[in-house]
């Protein structure tokens, strides 16, 4: 008998479950809550819950996690220096104060268009290396020629030391200023995941379990854990993936959608006979476009531990995710006290961080690049919840919201106010910690809406499930903003969306939202069992994908029969014969593929080659303009039982 562990660590859960693969059976199931900053605890605390016999008898464990989407919505990511190589015009804001743009970069045959800027490199990287964690670099045309990029990436590593990431390294598509994007994300997210892979890898080892580990990428495929260390970018969007795969999976329905409800944010896909949904540009997150072929997603800023705030008699949920009160009144015991005597913020200042049930606590991560005042205002601050009123006390003057989100972003606070769980727990729909803290909380910011504290609960409930409805609704007619889809279910009219295909719903305590989806929505509404563990199932019913790319074109068109560059991720190389480009293309994405799925420790020889060729000739004639290559690779890692 063989067996696998799927973990997800989630921005709120850790989710495990113990799969047979003969017959894929989920054997055992667990939960426990993600810790932060550092996931190791949850991680250990879940593996703890379930049966150490047979646990010990996993041969592959596959991870799943929202650490990385979730560390960019909420703009917490480390510091990173960004290097821009040619001609770009930037027309809005870039996602780092610091970058510098130089000269040089490549025309679209990979020609060098103008020298690179070797001295402007090395005096940028030298005088940001103390403000940043890691570089990115992006140059024009990189993914025509890599020439410039991997120079840049040298001269930086010699003058610091430090991390870079080439965006040729992370896609081959065209669109500089979102490879840019791309390579930026990536190099702020590669502490982040280290910490998070090596923390898993080190806890499986240490329970003397030999299996192979993989993680979930965002196309709803697994990576080798050597691999997804080096693209982390790659993980962003898994556990909707997970979910994805996890939903068809447990609801045994080959074609579905799926709303997959997490601690900070709500995501709607869909999966037709199989297969994932793929977006036909890169994966957006947080506003960001990016070059990473994901699966086609609705996500937004909404999710059971979203802050719930009121300013102006008007209740605003999210963007950001906080510690439920009635998880810190579990947490820390004097806690509850404390919110009950907590005075209203004068009018003046209610703001999101200035709220009757918002308290701040220190985390455990290094504090980097402060300013003076924020190393006082983060001195101010305790290892337990802390008010407003408290941190006033300590400084002789109200914090400013600007220092405040600052240290927020530098993960170094993180706040704790009322929730959609949090109104769950008020309704008594969900009661797993503190039913007297929500309680409490819902009546404090009730009273600022005229509302008493069940009604308000009640109205947040609402609005939370009218917010899901327009998502999964506005995924489906692309061309209608969400606000707009938004507006219908606050009307009272005989009309309904209908959807044809199943809706799965996915996450801990969704089955609250099970009744109101109904009166919303015309469709098969399914809770399958362990629906509150679907990202840990679908972390282990992916399989392992390897997509390779190459584009043939002549030359000189002026004579198009003579030779032949090829481009792909391994730069541009050139051919007298159009068959002898063709013949190495295909030789290239079949030897690529079976190094990736050896690196993954996937069984090479299992693997299922795809060849997909795209001819493209000049109109009304013979001459070939162009020719795209795909190559595909298809792996199980969920071994069976022979």
């Amino acid at each position: 008998m063989k067996l696998s562990l799927g973990i997800d660590a989630g921005g709120t859960y850790t989710d495990a479950v113990i799969v047979e693969n003969s017959k894929n059976e989920i054997l055992a199931s667990s939960k426990a809550l993600t810790t932060y900053p550092d996931p190791l605890e949850g991680i250990r605390n879940v593996l703890n819950s379930l049966d150490q016999s047979i646990l010990g008898q996993v041969e592959i464990v596959s991870v799943s996690t929202t650490l990385s989407t979730n560390t960019i919505l909420e703009g917490t990511g480390f510091p990173v220096g960004l290097i821009l190589v040619g001609d770009y015009h930037i027309s809005t804001n870039l996602p780092t104060e610091h970058y510098v743009q130089v000269s040089g970069g490549h025309d679209h045959r990979g020609a060098q268009a103008n020298p690179l800027d070797e001295d402007a490199v090395r005096k940028f990287a030298l005088r940001v290396k103390d403000k940043v964690a890691a570089f990115a670099v992006s140059s024009y045309f990189s993914i025509r020629n890599h020439e410039h990029e991997l120079k840049v990436k040298e001269i930086v590593r010699k003058s610091t030391g430090m991390p870079v990431v080439c965006a040729h390294e992370l896609s081959q598509d065209l669109g500089a200023f979102e490879r840019a994007v791309t390579a930026f994300f990536n190099a702020q997210l590669i502490p982040i995941t280290e910490k998070f892979m090596t923390s898993v890898e080190s806890e499986i080892r240490s329970r003397g379990m030999d299996a192979k580990i993989f993680m979930l990428k965002c196309d709803g495929s697994v990576i080798g854990i050597k691999n997804a260390l080096e693209k982390p970018i790659e993980s962003i969007f898994s556990g909707p993936a997970g979910s994805l795969v996890g939903a068809s999976f447990l609801s045994k329905r080959d074609s579905c959608a799926v709303i997959d409800v997490g601690g900070t944010s709500t995501d709607v896909s869909v999966i037709y006979d199989g297969v994932p949904q793929m977006s036909d540009a890169g994966a957006v997150v947080g506003g960001w476009k990016t070059r990473v072929k994901a699966i086609k997603m609705e996500t937004s800023a909404l999710g059971g531990d979203s802050d719930i705030w009121v300013g102006a008699a008007k209740m605003t949920i999210g963007p950001r995710r906080v510690i439920p009160l009635c998880r810190a009144a579990v947490k820390y015991p004097e806690f509850l006290e404390q919110l009950t005597n907590n005075p209203m913020p004068s009018r003046g200042i209610i703001g999101m961080n200035f709220q009757p049930t918002k308290f701040f606590i220190r985390t455990d991560y290094e504090p980097i690049d402060l300013s003076n005042y924020e190393a006082e205002l983060l001195e101010a601050i305790s290892k337990t919840p802390t008010s407003i009123r408290e941190i006033r006390n300590r400084l002789n003057k109200l914090p400013t919201n600007k220092h405040l989100d600052m240290l927020m972003q530098k993960r170094l606070i993180q706040p704790i106010n009322f929730t959609p769980t949090d109104a769950l727990h008020a309704l008594g729909d969900y009661t797993e910690y503190s039913v007297e803290a929500s309680r409490i909380g819902a009546q404090h910011l009730g009273s600022m809406c005229r509302m008493e504290g069940k009604e308000f609960a009640e109205h947040v409930k609402n609005e939370f499930t009218k917010n899901m409805a327009a998502d999964l609704v506005s995924f489906f007619l692309e061309d209608n903003s969400k606000e707009e889809v938004r507006k219908t279910f606050d009307t009272n009219s005989p009309i309904k969306f209908k959807i044809e295909i199943p809706v799965v719903l996915i996450g801990g305590p969704v089955i609250a939202y099970l009744e109101g989806m109904r009166k919303l929505i015309d469709a098969e509404m399914i809770l399958p069992e362990f629906a509150s563990v679907g990202n840990a199932a679908g972390a282990l019913a992916a399989k392992g994908v390897r997509r390779v790319e190459m584009l043939i074109r002549p030359v000189s068109m002026a004579a198009p029969d003579w030779e032949f560059y090829m481009y792909s991720e391994k730069g541009r190389e050139s051919f007298d014969e159009y068959e002898e480009a063709v013949e190495h293309a295909l030789r290239l994405g079949d030897e690529t593929i079976h190094k990736y799925m050896k690196d993954a420790n996937m069984d090479s020889d299992s693997v299922k080659i795809e060849v997909k060729k795209d001819e493209l000739f000049m109109e009304n004639s013979n001459t070939l303009i162009e020719t795209r290559i795909v190559v595909l690779g298809v792996a199980e890692h969920n071994e069976k039982d022979e």
